[in-house]
């Protein structure tokens, strides 16, 4: 069974109206993980994992490394996909989807 998650991460009040730097170092946090994989995109992250425990606490750390940037406020969005009959991983499912496409 692979888990996967959506999880984007908002810091909210910046300096500045970039928050890259603040992703940046969110995704570093969890850049060791041990059985985590991740891939970002431009509007979050992907997370994939055989265990809810592990997103969970990857999306945890994400939010603390955040917070002890000197960030008082962090919205975390987190859409998780648990199957259980299939293991897909992140690329088999974007490769069904581009089979489908004409």
């Amino acid at each position: 069974m692979l888990i996967h998650a959506e999880v984007s991460i908002y810091p909210i009040a910046t300096p500045t109206t970039s928050a890259s730097f603040y992703i940046a170092k969110a995704i570093e946090s969890i850049r060791n993980t041990e059985n985590l994989r991740f891939e970002i995109n431009s509007m979050g992250t992907i997370l994939e994992s055989n265990s809810i425990d592990v997103i969970n606490g990857a999306t945890k750390k994400m939010t603390e490394t955040v917070h002890n940037l000197g960030i008082a406020r962090v919205e975390v969005i987190i859409k998780i996909d648990s199957r259980k009959d299939k293991d897909l991983k992140m690329e088999d499912k974007l490769d069904s989807i581009r089979r489908q496409m004409s």
